[in-house]
């Protein structure tokens, strides 16, 4: 009778194990399909490399569509991941640095890339363009550039959206003077070397909440205005003005993200809390 206990015991082990065996495989799988849902980034960053030198109207218009695919995937990524519980299940792969390699591809390499190809600057200007570069490779390469309290530090490179405004006034409302379109590109880069807490709406916070409905809303008007870009060369919507109306109104979240950041960023600096880890109040996210 004893003898059978212990088969009985040894049954109920060998069945537990197998079923833990299935468990970890099962939690590598999901893992391992988070990192090829973030990988996708990086196949729409080859997809636009191509676009951007092909160089013309349409191929633009479909850079802009894979450029927003890929910030949605950025911005829903990191949930995934921490559902996954990916650290803990593949310690040996940095899901990190495939998203920062993804990123500074997306929205700095490539957006500036778009930016010469289209030729938003005038003919020997183009080298300006490092600038922006090397000021996209510093941000990413900051320790506190996704700070401890829950903000950006200094001009969170999104460069991708820059390029799209910029794309879009000098094709939709009236083409942009050359000097224009640099100082934007200037200002942009010194903004990214001035500590400045940026919104990190992914992060928790009723601030962040009402940033990301507004985002929801300004995603809308961007998809009908990429939808309505020009599809010829040198074609400009002058004869429809509503469609500059749109892009001017669509613009009211990006100066909504940069009024608000700067603000919190003075509040916070009035109130002493300069270092870079959170506010105990939590007020601020």
């Amino acid at each position: 009778m004893e003898s059978g206990q212990v088969m009985s015991s040894d049954g109920e082990n060998i069945g537990k194990t197998k079923v833990a065996r299935k468990g970890r495989w099962g939690r590598r799988l999901l893992a391992w399909c988070v990192h090829a849902y973030t990988a996708l980034g990086l196949v729409a960053a080859a997809i636009m490399a191509v676009l951007i030198v092909r160089g013309d109207p349409v191929a633009f218009r479909a850079t802009f569509a894979l450029m927003l695919v890929a910030t949605l995937i950025d911005a829903t990524d990191g949930f995934l991941a921490r559902a996954a519980r990916v650290k803990q299940v593949l310690p040996g792969f940095d899901g990190r640095q495939l998203d920062y390699l993804t990123d500074f591809l997306t929205y700095v390499v490539l957006p500036l890339l778009l930016v010469w190809r289209a030729g938003i600057l005038p003919a020997g200007w183009e080298a300006w363009l490092i600038v922006p570069l090397l000021a996209g490779a510093y941000w990413f390469c900051q320790v506190q550039a996704k700070t401890d309290d829950g903000y950006f530090l200094g001009f969170p490179a999104y460069w991708n959206i820059v390029a799209f405004y910029l794309y879009v006034a000098d094709r939709q409302i009236a083409p942009l003077p050359g000097w224009l379109s640099l100082s934007v590109l200037l200002v942009f880069s010194v903004l990214t070397f001035v500590p400045t807490r940026y919104l990190y709406s992914t992060n928790q916070g009723r601030l962040n909440l009402v940033t990301n409905v507004l985002a929801g809303a300004w995603v809308v008007l961007v998809v009908w205005i990429v939808a309505g870009l020009p599809c010829r060369d040198g074609s400009v919507s002058g004869g429809e003005p509503w469609r500059a109306r749109v892009v001017v109104l669509s613009l009211l979240f990006p100066v909504y993200y940069l009024v608000v950041s700067w603000y919190l960023s003075w509040s916070l600096r009035r109130r002493g809390l300069t270092s870079f880890h959170r506010d105990p109040t939590g007020s601020a996210s």
